[in-house]
């Protein structure tokens, strides 16, 4: 069984004046220890199916044991990027469940938010829901972050180069420097985004391990560049739980997984494992 079945690729940016209206009121909060990428989506994956089949909120925050180049679900690699050279550099790999383009996990955090929506309901309410409580917590900490416009926004092929090469419409970013990349996707009344906040920018190390000359990013925002004395994991994520708590006006709960968390996790595990998912395509 796939990882994410019956799901719809998402594209486009959000509306303006989107509402927390789209948040559901109960949720929980789950901060992770560092994990392999594998274990990282496949927690993720579990949460998203989760939310679809007990309408279960759940806003996480993680790291990586290791730097990994994640891919998006339907990303192009083959001719692009090789399992020996990755091996070569010391980077792992592995491919979301999600879209979006080539992303290098080091030094950040990363978040994943995990929630019931109606089928009726726009993915882009959510979106945009998610990002005001990412801006928010970001601007607590003192950071001058924005969300991106139509006006400053560049049209992103979704299969370009890079992740952090530039912003899309509703991302965030400092001084017109991408600071936040997300990734989202919806199945069977669920829907994921999970992205990066960057603590440092490493983003630079994906054109070095190409098996094609790609273009060099501009350098990402990140905050040990912007403010960094809060440039640490504990600090971001207490400030996105503060963030998160404000929106809905009650403080979200700590996790407690269903009994059978384990197996699900486990199952998308066997499948996001495996070669012929990462290098599918």
């Amino acid at each position: 069984m796939p990882p994410i079945a019956a799901a719809t690729a998402q594209s486009g940016p959000p509306p303006c004046g989107a509402s927390t209206t789209v948040m559901p009121r109960q949720w929980a909060f789950l901060r992770s220890t560092a994990a392999g990428g594998v274990t990282n989506m496949a927690i993720d994956s579990a949460l998203l199916e989760l939310a679809g089949a007990e309408h279960r909120a759940v806003w996480r925050c993680y790291a990586w044991e290791s730097p990994t180049i994640s891919f998006g679900r339907n990303e192009r690699t083959k001719g692009r990027f090789s399992p020996s050279r990755l091996r070569d550099a010391g980077l792992r790999a592995v491919r979301r469940p999600s879209g979006g383009r080539a992303l290098l996990h080091a030094r950040e955090v990363t978040y994943s938010v995990a929630m019931p929506l109606d089928d009726q309901l726009s993915w882009r309410l959510a979106y945009a829901a998610v990002n005001d409580v990412l801006l928010r917590a970001l601007q607590s900490l003192g950071v001058p972050a924005q969300l991106v416009t139509d006006a400053n926004a560049s049209a992103v092929a979704p299969d370009g180069p890079v992740c952090f090469d530039r912003p899309a419409v509703g991302e965030i970013m400092v001084r017109g420097r991408k600071l936040v990349g997300s990734a989202v996707w919806r199945q069977g009344g669920a829907y994921l985004q999970h992205g990066s906040i960057l603590l440092a920018d490493d983003q630079a190390r994906l054109t070095a391990v190409a098996d094609v000359p790609l273009p060099c990013p501009p350098p990402a925002a990140s905050l040990a560049d912007c403010a960094p004395s809060q440039a640490h994991w504990e600090v971001v994520v207490d400030a996105l739980a503060m963030s998160l708590a404000s929106s809905l006006a009650v403080s979200p709960e700590p996790f407690v997984p269903p009994r059978d968390f384990s197996q699900r996790v486990a199952s998308h595990h066997a499948v996001l494992g495996q070669d012929d998912w990462l290098w599918r395509r």
